[in-house]
């Protein structure tokens, strides 16, 4: 009668037959690795890419909402923006609209901005002194733009960090005089760092009065008025940001005199985190098929490579049950050498794969990151994909008659 093997001795025997062929088993190992490491990074990258946007959007403010000209459908054509939001739309909802604070009305151009023989392109704002708490935006040096500024049409500017490196690198620019187009300005202060929001440098641009904006450079438009380029409007508490968001909604459809579709949108924080939620998990999700397809090839790898071994290991498996080894000690040997080649593939390539990850974070501003879930998934998959793609190489060779396989000795 045949003596049934222990799985600990069925394991000894697959790491005896795995070592015996060490260069075969390390390019069957070759696919999961690669399949691993890939959805490790990619998935990490993808993530990282997802914070990296909250990140930037937390900038803006828990309870900021941003009024733009244009609907949905001008935005996705790429057409001009129409000139209908004006400075009376900005009035009328800081007079009118009881779930909001403060109102912030901006007019952005690019322009070229000179200190000497040095010059550089910055996004200049006309805004007012509201802007500073709306947009949580601190000044490290000097003063802001006031009322007085403001009422006076006076060519002063604040200038973000990074354009003060370009423009005065080894001088203080307070007081000292700054062209922007053929206008000159004396800058009186320099504002804190605050980054970039989806690639716009916030610490390269600069900011003059409304009044200055619209006097020097920008002008009146004929038909509608002083034109904004947007609105930033801080609602009274994060909870609130809802109901501010209908009241202007309501207020701006009554003032244009809109009976179908919005000239205008209205947006949130939390529209943004969606919308970005979205589009990166949507990409993340890519991703991560992408890797699966390399483990998905990997797998088909390890069966290839058993399958030509249980033809070149004929006369062992005739030999072995010959000598009492049973079909099921056979089948067990080989599911358990596929399953050792997958899930030592899946944490060798799960490491490379953490290791790649970390050292995206390091040389880039990407905070990639990998989650516990993810590696328990990775390297269980890669497991999976052992057994299931062992199962076939593993049955053909259960299946071997012992005389017949002897007859190649």
């Amino acid at each position: 009668m045949s003596r049934k093997l222990s799985l600990a001795e069925t394991v000894r025997m697959a790491l005896i037959t795995l070592k015996a062929n060490k260069l075969r088993t390390m390019l069957t190992m070759l696919g999961i690795v690669i399949g691993n490491s890939s959805v490790i990074t990619l998935v990490g990258v993808g993530k990282g890419a997802q914070n990296l946007a909250k990140n930037q959007l937390s900038n803006l403010g828990a309870n900021v909402l941003f009024v733009v000209p244009g609907n949905n459908d001008t935005r996705r054509r790429g057409v001009a923006f129409p000139r209908n939001l004006v400075i009376e739309d900005s009035d009328a909802i800081a007079e009118q609209v009881p779930a909001v604070k403060r109102v912030a009305p901006q007019i952005t151009s690019n322009e070229v901005v000179q200190s000497g023989s040095r010059s550089s392109t910055s996004s200049v704002s006309g805004i007012t002194p509201d802007f500073l708490p709306v947009r949580s935006f601190d000044i490290s040096k000097g003063r802001f733009i006031n009322e007085q500024d403001l009422k006076s049409a006076k060519n002063v500017v604040v200038i973000g960090p990074d354009l003060k490196n370009k423009l005065f690198p080894y001088t203080d620019p307070i007081g000292k005089p700054l062209r922007i187009k053929d206008q000159s300005f004396k800058v009186i202060g320099i504002m804190a760092p605050k980054g970039a929001v989806f690639g716009n440098n916030q610490d390269e641009n600069s900011y003059i009065p409304l009044s200055t904006m619209v006097s020097r450079l920008t002008g009146r438009d004929p038909t509608y008025g002083i034109s904004l380029s947007f609105i930033s409007i801080e609602a009274t508490s994060e909870k609130s940001t809802g109901a501010a968001k209908f009241q202007i909604t309501n207020l701006l459809r009554q003032r244009h005199k809109i009976i179908r579709d919005d000239d205008f949108a209205v947006r949130s924080q939390k529209d943004a985190l969606q919308i970005v939620s979205t589009i990166t998990g949507g990409l993340t999700l890519m991703l991560a098929a992408i890797g699966g397809v390399s483990l998905l090839v990997g797998g088909i790898g390890i069966m290839n490579i058993m399958l030509v071994s249980v033809s070149e290991r004929t006369e062992e498996i005739g030999l072995r049950k010959a000598l009492g080894a049973r079909s099921a000690d056979v089948l067990t040997q080989f599911l358990i050498e596929s399953l050792i080649l997958a899930s030592a593939g899946g944490i060798i390539g799960t490491t490379l794969g953490i290791g790649t990850v970390t050292l995206v974070s390091l040389i880039t501003p990407l905070p990639a990151t990998v989650q516990i879930s993810t590696i328990i998934t990775t390297v269980t998959l890669s497991g999976s994909i052992g057994l299931i793609f062992g199962v076939l190489p593993a049955k053909r060779a259960a299946k071997l008659d012992p005389i017949i396989a002897l007859r190649s000795l």
